[in-house]
């Protein structure tokens, strides 16, 4: 009783509001309103074989399947989300959004025969100056829906690049290459691997990191972003 007295208190000094309207949010919901969540632009790809992320992913890896939660669009509102939780320190926007992700996902069977979550590592210079990383939180976010482990230990970033943003689809790639490393050459021996990042445009980034894991006998890899981005 005291504890939810507490975090009453809390909420009435320090009120939760929408990532996307503003508006306030009641006690049951995160990151966005249930308004804001009926109208989040949902891809269902899930739902769909051969769908636009794994077509786009066809030949660059040992594809089991894809899938990206939302469409991004530079001018759309919900924008906000991924601009909070990448640039504006709201690691828990992460989390939240991928036990929601996983919730959705996992009726599906998205998550069958997956072994274990590696989200896209960051340069250890850049996760030090943002204090998280973002893709790390969704994965962990992931993971407490399904249950599943997540290693963030034997795949690495190896080169603090430039950021991708207004990078052509050749210069993305050419920015990406050969800048992760398999620390623990064991880790992934016939095992299924999920790979988890935040958005994915042309897809350069998880294809450098399953570059990074190529010649890993028996391994197996699919795909889940939070976003894709289009237009």
């Amino acid at each position: 009783m005291c504890k939810i007295w507490l975090l009453s208190l809390l909420r009435l000094f320090m009120p939760r509001h929408c990532a996307v309207c503003g508006d306030g949010l009641c006690e049951d919901e995160e990151v966005i309103c249930l308004k804001c969540n009926m109208g989040l632009p949902r891809t269902d790809y899930h739902r769909l074989a051969d769908n636009p992320v794994e077509r786009a992913l066809w030949g660059r890896m040992p594809l089991v399947r894809a899938s990206a939660y939302m469409f991004y669009s530079k001018g759309g509102d919900y924008r906000h989300v991924l601009h909070l939780l990448k640039y504006g320190g709201r690691k828990d926007y992460g989390e939240a959004m991928g036990r929601m992700m996983a919730a959705e996902l996992a009726p599906s069977g998205f998550f069958d025969g997956v072994d274990v979550i590696v989200p896209v590592p960051l340069h250890p210079r850049k996760e030090q100056h943002r204090g998280y990383n973002q893709s790390e939180c969704i994965a962990r976010g992931v993971s407490a829906i399904t249950g599943l482990p997540v290693d963030v230990a034997s795949l690495v970033r190896t080169k603090d690049t430039e950021t991708q943003t207004h990078k052509s689809a050749m210069d993305r790639q050419e920015n990406v290459a050969g800048i992760f490393a398999l620390r623990q050459s064991g880790a992934f021996v016939g095992r299924h691997v999920l790979l988890i990042d935040d958005v994915l445009t042309t897809g350069a980034t998880v294809t450098a990191c399953a570059d990074a894991l190529a010649g890993v006998e028996g391994l197996r890899v699919s795909v889940l972003t939070l976003a894709v981005a289009v237009g």
